[in-house]
């Protein structure tokens, strides 16, 4: 008889126990919302990258630009310590090629490398190898253009240099 009790009340701590850690598990499952969609998620190659400038412009000439289109930048600014930089570094959706993508300061600091960068992809908050003083530094970003099959053969590159302000 004491041994059916105690049996009984193990069953019921289970029981509660059990209850309790499915009552938690639903709840958090309904409570949770899923992450709304973020332009430039830090380090996140996106595939509906904006460059911010219309690629359809004629030139001065009324013709359609031709070539390999690359972004360009003068300025940028970061607080010191921080660990990205907004930055719009990609592919516009125009050109025929890929792109890499170097970040490096003028003493040959790498702080950012990229993925092949498809035609329309990129980021705009740049992930930083490390984090930078208070200071102006010159800065570049290194385009290589290769091409778009399984190869990847290199074809030419491009600097876009700029001046990067850390506050």
């Amino acid at each position: 008889m004491k041994n059916k009790k105690i049996y009984i009340a193990i069953t019921a701590v289970l029981i509660a126990v059990i209850g309790v850690l499915s009552a938690v598990l639903i709840y958090n499952n309904i409570n949770s919302q899923p992450a709304a969609p973020t332009q430039g998620v830090v380090g996140e190659i996106r595939t509906d990258w904006d460059t911010g400038i219309d690629e359809n412009s004629k030139g001065s000439d009324n013709t359609k630009k031709t070539g390999v289109q690359i972004p360009g930048y003068s300025t940028a600014e970061m607080n010191a310590g921080d660990t990205s930089l907004h930055i719009s570094i990609g592919n516009p959706k125009s050109n025929t090629c890929g792109l890499y993508a170097t970040l490096r300061l003028s003493d040959g600091t790498v702080l950012y490398k990229s993925d092949l960068l498809e035609p329309g992809s990129g980021l705009t908050d740049v992930p930083l190898s490390k984090s930078l003083e208070k200071g102006e530094y010159q800065a570049m970003v290194l385009y290589e253009c290769v091409t778009l099959d399984d190869s990847h053969q290199k074809l030419n590159s491009a600097e876009s240099e700029f001046t990067l302000t850390v506050k």
